[in-house]
């Protein structure tokens, strides 16, 4: 209930009495909304900020979606079961099992990759849990962590300064010492440095988890965007591992809002999937791992011949989070999502996404200014690249690249980084990306020779 002084006076209430609670004041205020509200100081501005693709979903796609839509009205307004169609989860299990190599592994359906972030950490942690996230991170994932009241419990994890890979013996002395994190969080490709983790980098991570008895959770949202020479996007699996995955990014299909968590089942074949028959139980961690749906997709219940099974097993974990925050991702949005899981759709975004390797080269070039401390590029879409020496307020100089150069970029310190900045190589059709990277080149040149002082030239 609104205090009555508020009501009646509109006016905030004093600090004696504050409205919001210490978990939200604690919770760092998105950056997009901070790149938002810069480039409205500027109409004719061209953004290299936000994380998304130029395209939209393959519109044969949005053809058949529109149909559909249209002969079953009814059916597209209600709600699907918590854990997603069960059309669409098989068409995601098969998917694991034949691109991602993880034919033991069960599918709940998410609005977004944010909310199978949700998922998994409300499933798996408590607020007093130790949890990794390697710097530089995504800043969403801390931005979780703080508004459910985790913020002191994170562990910033080590990245070596001039590639920012992951220090893999940090991690194992952490996981080694005396309070082990219950949770590893990874991004690969990385958000926000565009590095791709090797196969054997990946494994070690999962082993050194696996041996301290520690949860994995690899977020895959950028896995089709790999462009290193001879690179792959690769799954480790275990009992450990979690993996979250999404269809923003590659589908263009940001508004939809469809992602998945997609958990260890090594009790049940996947009977969706021909293949391996399931194994024998393996691994650290015996509690908490078994899907509670049987792999079946539809009753949420747990499966009573699964070892180990019970009300707070991972699956069924997952769907009360779901059920309270969101119930389920809508009907038209995961019909969508299986419409374009098919060749014709792949076919379409690998045609897009080879085209964006030119815009890495692009940038890397507007990037030059700042080299040799300019990182990625291997994967996802982004470059990440260190501001010059008296520019470690990058709030600052991402307002002054707006006013002076008609150019937005994400300031590092949004990443726990200050004095860096993200670019993204996707977010813009080809018309008008050469014309932003030119103004970024001319404004870090700028920078670099004169601080942030008035450009006093016309914009490309």
């Amino acid at each position: 209930m609104i205090p009555r002084a508020v009501a009646e006076t509109g006016s905030a209430p004093s600090n004696k009495s504050k409205l919001l609670s210490r978990r939200i004041d604690a919770t760092d205020t998105p950056v997009i909304d901070f790149t938002r509200r810069m480039m409205l100081k500027r109409k004719d501005t061209l953004s290299l900020a936000q994380g998304i693709v130029h395209w939209s979903p393959p519109p044969t796609a949005l053809e058949r979606l529109a149909a559909r839509m249209a002969s079953e009205p009814a059916s597209m307004s209600s709600y699907s079961p918590n854990e997603g169609l069960p059309v669409l989860r098989a068409a995601l299990r098969h998917k694991l099992a034949v691109r991602n190599h993880l034919p033991h592994y069960d599918v709940i359906v998410t609005p977004g990759c944010n909310q199978a972030f949700l998922n998994a950490l409300l499933s798996l942690c408590d607020a007093e849990d130790r949890v990794v996230l390697f710097r530089p991170y995504y800043f969403d994932h801390l931005m979780t962590m703080q508004m459910t009241g985790s913020a002191d419990r994170v562990v910033l994890g080590e990245c070596d300064p001039e590639t920012m890979r992951p220090s893999l013996e940090w991690l194992r002395k952490v996981l080694e010492g005396p309070m082990p994190p219950k949770m590893v969080v990874i991004v690969n490709p990385c958000n926000p440095t565009g590095v791709l983790l090797t196969r054997a980098e990946l494994d070690a991570i999962s082993t050194a988890c696996a041996a301290a008895g520690t949860w994995l959770v690899i977020d895959n949202t950028y896995e089709d965007f790999v462009f290193a020479h001879g690179g792959e996007h690769y799954c480790p699996a275990g009992r450990h591992v979690v993996h979250l995955f999404s269809m923003s990014k590659a589908y263009g299909m940001m508004g939809w809002r469809i992602g998945y968590v997609a958990f260890p089942d090594y009790e049940h074949h996947n009977k969706d999937v021909e293949g391996e028959l399931a194994e024998a139980l393996t691994g650290p961690i015996e509690d908490g791992t078994v899907a509670t749906n049987g792999g079946n997709g539809s009753t949420g219940q747990p499966a009573s011949s699964a070892p180990g099974s019970a009300p707070g097993a991972l699956g069924l974990a997952q769907l009360k989070v779901q059920d309270a925050v969101c119930i389920c991702a809508s009907q038209p949005g995961q019909l969508l999502a299986l419409e374009v899981l098919t060749e014709d759709g792949r076919e379409y975004v690998e045609g897009h996404i080879s085209n964006l390797a030119a815009n890495r080269d692009l940038l890397r070039g507007a990037l030059a200014p700042l080299e040799p401390h300019v990182v990625g590029g291997e994967g996802a879409i982004y470059l990440w690249a260190r501001l010059p020496s008296g520019c470690g307020d990058d709030h600052a100089v991402v307002e002054w690249l707006v006013q002076q150069a008609g150019v937005c970029v994400i300031p590092g310190s949004a990443c726990g980084m200050p004095g860096y900045i993200r670019c993204s190589y996707a977010n813009l059709p080809p018309e008008k990306f050469p014309a932003a990277v030119a103004r970024l080149r001319a404004g870090l040149e700028h920078l670099a020779a004169h601080g942030m002082t008035d450009m006093q030239q016309p914009l490309p």
